[in-house]
C-alpha cells in the first residue's frame, strides 16, 4: 500500500496547483481515480469555471458516516531556493520531497490509495472524499463546499481534516480573518501637505489602532485558554503607498489580519475600527477632499475549530492510534467550516507544519505509513460486520 500510495502522491505534486491558478487538471485525476473503485463523484465548479471541489461517496446514501478533507492547492514556490524541482517528487533518506507533499497532498493521496479498500469492505456508513480549492487563500473552496452540502440537507457526523500535524489529533485552532484596508486621499506636492490628503499617513495611523487594540485583546483572553498565545492576536502583514518622496501619496494600502480565540473578539475589532474610521479618520480626510474614501475588503473569514466536550471523531482517533489526549495549533485550517454543519471534527494527518510553505517541503515515508494505518482501522469503524 505505501508503494502505491507514493505513486500517486508523485502524481499529485506534479499538477502545479499553486492558488493562483487552476485545480482542474488535478481534480479531474482525483475523480478518475475514484470513480474507478465504484465512487459517486461530484466535482463542483467555482462561480469562474477554472477551479473546483471534488465531492465523492463510497457506501450506502444518507446522513451520517465520515469526510475525510484535503485541499488541493500549494503555496508558490518563487523565490524560494529549492534543490530539486518542486514539482517532481524525490526520495531521499525516508523522505518525499515536493511542493504539496506534507500540505497537504500527502494525506489525499493516502485517502486514494486506500479508496479501493475502502470500496471493497461493504461499507454500512458512507464515507466521503472532499477536496477543495483555494485553503491557501481563505478557504474558499471549503466555504463554497459547506453552501453546497447545506443546499442538499447532507449531514454526515465525522470529519478528519489530513492537515499536517505529524499525525496528533487536533481538536481545536483559532480563527484566520483576514482584510485589505484601502485609503483614497488627494494628490499633492510635498512642500504642501495641507493642501492634499496623504494616504499613507492615514494607513500609518489605522495601522496604529489596530496595535492598541492588539495590546487590548491580551487582557480579554480567557481565563481558562489552552491557545498559544491565549489571546486573539493582530498581525499587520503589508503596508503598500506612495511613490517618491515629494509627493503626496494618493492611495495606501494595509493587509492585515487577526486569529480569534472567540466570535466575540473579532465582533470587537471590527466595531471599533469602524467607529475610528468613521469618526476620526474620514472626518479629517473630508475636510479637505470630500472624495475621500476608506474601504476594507475581507479576503477570508474563516471560523476556528472551538475544542468541544464531546467529539466522536476525536474518540475514535484516540482509540486507533493509542493517543491519551487531543492538542490544539495556532495555525488555521478548513475545520471549523465542517464543524458549523454539525460535524465531529479533529484535524490529524502525516507530516509537519514545520516543513509546510518551505523550500524542500518534504513527507517522511514513516508519517505516510502511519496515516496508512490510521485509514485502515477507519475502514473498519465504517464496516463494522467485516470481520478484517
Amino acid at each position: 500500500m505505501l508503494a502505491a500510495t507514493k505513486e500517486i502522491l508523485a502524481d499529485l505534486i506534479a499538477f502545479p496547483t499553486v492558488s493562483a491558478d487552476s485545480n482542474l487538471a488535478m481534480i479531474a485525476y482525483l475523480a478518475e481515480r475514484l470513480e474507478s473503485c465504484g465512487a459517486r463523484v461530484e466535482v463542483l465548479h467555482d462561480p469562474g469555471g477554472t477551479k473546483a471541489n471534488l465531492f465523492a461517496t463510497l457506501g450506502p446514501e444518507g446522513d451520517g458516516g465520515l469526510v475525510l478533507s484535503g485541499h488541493s492547492d500549494v503555496v508558490p514556490v518563487s523565490d524560494q531556493d529549492w534543490t530539486s524541482d518542486p514539482f517532481t517528487m524525490v526520495e531521499r533518506d525516508g523522505r518525499l520531497y515536493g511542493r504539496g507533499s506534507c500540505d497537504m497532498k500527502g494525506f489525499i493521496a493516502a485517502t486514494l490509495a486506500m479508496a479501493p479498500e475502502f470500496a471493497a469492505r461493504g461499507l454500512t456508513r458512507p464515507l466521503h472524499f472532499a477536496f477543495t480549492y483555494d485553503e491557501e487563500t481563505g478557504c474558499i473552496g471549503a466555504g463554497q463546499l459547506a453552501e453546497d452540502l447545506a443546499r442538499r440537507g447532507l449531514r454526515p457526523s465525522l470529519a478528519v481534516i489530513g492537515e499536517p500535524t505529524s499525525m496528533r489529533i487536533i481538536e481545536g485552532h483559532k480563527g484566520c480573518c483576514e482584510y485589505s484596508t484601502r485609503f483614497q486621499g488627494l494628490e499633492g506636492h510635498g512642500s504642501a501637505p495641507d493642501r492634499g490628503v496623504n494616504a499613507v499617513e492615514y494607513a500609518v495611523r489605522y495601522v496604529a489602532r489596530l496595535l492598541e487594540l492588539r495590546h487590548s485583546l491580551k487582557g480579554m483572553a480567557p481565563a481558562d485558554s489552552r491557545f498559544e498565545p491565549p489571546w486573539t492576536t493582530i498581525n499587520i502583514g503589508a503596508l503598500h503607498g506612495g511613490s517618491v518622496h515629494n509627493v503626496i501619496a494618493p492611495r495606501a494600502r494595509v493587509d492585515w489580519e487577526m486569529r480569534p480565540v472567540q466570535g466575540g473578539d473579532a465582533v470587537f475589532v471590527k466595531a471599533e475600527m469602524q467607529r475610528y474610521v468613521e469618526d476620526e479618520l474620514l472626518p479629517a480626510m473630508r475636510a479637505v477632499f470630500p472624495g475621500a474614501a476608506i474601504e476594507t475588503e475581507i479576503v477570508g473569514e474563516v471560523a476556528g475549530l472551538i475544542p468541544a466536550e464531546r467529539n466522536e471523531a476525536r474518540r475514535i482517533l484516540a482509540e486507533l492510534t493509542g493517543a491519551n489526549g487531543a492538542d490544539l495549533v495556532p495555525f488555521g485550517t478548513e475545520a471549523g467550516i465542517f464543524q458549523a454543519l454539525g460535524m465531529d471534527v479533529v484535524v490529524c494527518g502525516p507530516g509537519s507544519i514545520d516543513q509546510a510553505h518551505k523550500a524542500d517541503e518534504y513527507l517522511a515515508l514513516d508519517q505516510l505509513s502511519q496515516c496508512l494505518d490510521l485509514l485502515r482501522g477507519l475502514a473498519g469503524r465504517l464496516a463494522p460486520t467485516d470481520a478484517a
